[in-house]
């Protein structure tokens, strides 16, 4: 291979991390590779992607890890110059049917036959609108409290909010949450500040709405630490635990300001 040729592939490995930096656990709404998921990507001369993932446990909910194998393929497939995305998730339950399904581009309930029950495009809204009360009350709480009034920010439509003078803190939060406000409905033109159906904010009863967000923002914390802490001791170096399998096919339905 010539320097060229090696640095071409360098630079295409780092397009391909770039794009995964996009994939989000559904549950914990952070990408997967600051979640520590993603363990290897290769790229070759005929321009086949390799992507290699794992999980905290051996048995994460399927309808989650299909989820992210299935986005990650997805969204390096996008690349311009790839042919063909090879997902691999290792060392899970379910490990060879989400690889196989992924490959020939199935669907969930295809993959998994009688066995897959409910809609995981459901679920998948169900944590896009957790992700999106989670980011809400986090930028609603840091305006509130760098001297913005409720009732004036609850005035916003989405085009002010995104024009709005802000530290790189606050305009942090705002990017992060405009990024969800679609799922609840988008235009530029409607009010930045919703509930979790769309209909406007009472700014009268602004924090007890955002302490009752709080509560969803604390169990997704909860989870991500799990989550970090489950992964540093299954892969640690030097890690010899044993753990007791405990099958968790698939994430029973629930309400959007429940946990799982």
């Amino acid at each position: 291979m010539t320097i060229m040729a090696a640095v071409a592939m360098v630079d295409r490995s780092a397009e391909v991390w770039t794009r995964l930096e996009s994939v989000i656990d559904p549950e914990l709404d952070e990408s997967v590779t600051e979640l520590g998921f993603v363990t290897r990507v290769e790229v070759d001369a005929d321009e086949h992607v390799r992507i290699d993932f794992r999980l905290p446990t051996y048995w994460c909910a399927a309808n989650f890890a299909f989820l992210m194998a299935d986005d990650m393929r997805i969204a390096v497939a996008a690349l311009p110059w790839v042919r063909k995305v090879t997902v691999g998730l290792g060392e899970h339950m379910y490990a060879d049917e989400i690889n196989r399904g992924v490959a020939a581009g199935q669907s969930f309930q295809a993959t998994f036959g009688s066995e897959a029950s409910g809609d995981l495009e459901e679920v998948r809204r169900t944590f896009m609108v957790k992700a999106f009360q989670r980011r809400q009350e986090a930028l609603l709480t840091y305006l509130l409290d760098h001297g913005h009034e409720s009732a004036a920010l609850l005035r916003l439509s989405v085009a002010e909010l995104a024009a709005l003078r802000c530290d790189l803190a606050g305009h942090r939060l705002v990017v992060r949450y405009l990024e969800r406000r679609p799922v609840v409905g988008s235009g530029a033109l409607e009010l930045a500040f919703v509930d979790q159906d769309g209909a406007p904010l009472d700014a009268g009863q602004i924090h007890a709405y955002l302490r009752a967000l709080r509560r969803v923002g604390v169990n997704a914390e909860f989870n991500s630490a799990l989550c970090r802490g489950l992964l540093a001791t299954r892969y640690g170096s030097g890690c010899t635990q044993e753990v007791e399998v405990k099958p968790v096919h698939f994430v029973r339905s629930i309400g959007v300001a429940g946990s799982i």
